[in-house]
């Protein structure tokens, strides 16, 4: 069983009681066939990924949630866990990185579940995909992506050793998404960058924009964009995407692109962990310092945490815009996801999307829509069937952590 997704991760804050989970010494297993005894919690303050439930109980049988809720009965002969003081909530969902390496280890460390990678290549789809859906115990999060982005010979994407699959035209959008489907991508990522600072690039027109968006559709495929000013967010939005996968400090959304927004059903992973890295905004990242998250942070994490984007820190007015338009996209009732885009400088994978959403209740959402984010509605909007929530029928991904993160974020970080 699968019930929670890690290495003792939640089982050292209620004493190892629960039996189900692997020790840091037993090798994980498919248990796919096992005929393996139902477990239960009691006393649990519940967030199932959307709502709150005082004094639940949860009951798991082979890697699913079986029941959930107050006046669920145990059945006779179960021990179960005490999670007096505790909530249950569902594994994490960073619904932006890029992961290679130990990525997926790392995040589990910090109770992320669930990656959605947004730029990698395919090599190890087949895998990656076994793994995922298979609900043998594992210590790494499990993986969805993009696989290769979108983007024009020589723009954003190509700088990294890679070699890119890139379009020059409209014309070859329908083959270019046929080979991404064909390789296992989960969406199609689009690049609409024409450079930062002094520094210009080559970047997809709108007709190509368009013509990717059209057959990522017609392939069943979700469409996201990679955006960084507010003139390339309505190109995007103009062409049909389904999500802008960053957002922008260069101008304050206005009124029209969040009707055109509101229209198109778009949501946005604001990316605010990068953001700040890059405009220097907010306090100087404490969590690195964390007395709880702080140990579980490999040397690699460290690093990456410590570096900067070259020539950033210094645009505090654009760090405001930032976080005002997140503001206005709540206001606005845009759907807003958590992610981190780590490991880019100034973040690491699981740790930043602690941050991520303590900036996001910075910006003006509340403790509870920013678990969201990172739960139920990431899940919902990517499609993930079974994850981000605890209810019948969800996968038994969770976390068990002290106090309340509904009322306090804080607390999320006593896993």
């Amino acid at each position: 069983m699968k019930p929670i997704h890690t290495m003792g991760l939640v089982v050292a804050a209620l004493l190892g009681v629960l039996l189900l989970l692997p020790s840091p010494e037993t090798p994980p297993r498919n248990t796919a066939g096992d005929s393996a005894p139902v477990s239960a919690i009691v006393n649990a303050r519940l967030f199932d990924g959307d709502e709150v439930i005082e004094d639940a109980t949860i009951l798991i049988e082979q890697g699913r949630i079986r029941a959930a809720g107050p006046g669920v009965e145990v059945p006779a002969g179960v021990v179960p866990l005490d999670a007096a003081g505790k909530t249950v909530l569902p594994g994490l969902i960073d619904a932006h990185v890029h992961a290679y390496g130990a990525a997926r280890t790392e995040a589990l460390r910090f109770g992320v579940t669930t990656l959605l990678d947004m730029f990698r290549a395919p090599f190890d789809f087949d895998v990656i995909r076994e793994e995922r859906d298979s609900p043998a115990a594992t210590d790494r999060a499990d993986l969805y992506s993009a696989g290769f982005l979108a983007t024009a010979p020589g723009g954003h994407g190509t700088q990294y050793g890679l070699a890119v699959p890139t379009l020059t035209g409209p014309d070859q959008a329908a083959d270019w998404v046929a080979a991404r489907k064909s390789e296992g991508s989960n969406w199609i990522k689009i690049v609409i960058e024409p450079g930062w600072g002094s520094q210009r690039l080559p970047t997809l027109d709108a007709a190509t924009v368009a013509a990717l968006v059209e057959a990522a559709h017609a392939e069943g495929l979700m469409a996201v964009a990679h955006v960084s000013r507010l003139a390339d967010a309505r190109m995007a939005v103009a062409a049909g995407v389904d999500g802008l996968v960053h957002l922008f400090g260069d101008e304050a959304i206005d009124p029209p692109l969040l009707d055109a927004m509101r229209a198109g059903q778009v949501f946005v992973v604001p990316t605010l962990a990068v953001m700040a890295s890059i405009y220097g905004g907010s306090p100087p990242d404490a969590l690195a310092e964390h007395p709880v998250l702080a140990p579980r942070l490999g040397a690699l994490q460290k690093q990456s945490l410590a570096q900067r984007f070259p020539g950033a820190g210094g645009d505090r007015q654009a760090w405001q815009r930032v976080l005002g338009n997140v503001e206005k996209l709540r206001a606005a009732g845009i759907p807003l996801l958590a992610g981190s885009d780590a490991p880019n400088p100034g973040t690491a994978q699981g740790i930043s999307l602690h941050r991520e959403l303590r900036l996001l209740i910075e910006a003006g959402l509340d403790p509870l829509d920013a678990l969201r984010a990172a739960t139920g509605a990431a899940a919902e909007v990517f499609g993930l069937d079974g994850r981000g929530c605890l209810r019948p029928g969800c996968r038994a991904d969770l976390l068990i952590v002290d106090g309340d993160p509904i009322r306090d974020i804080e607390a999320l970080a006593r896993l």
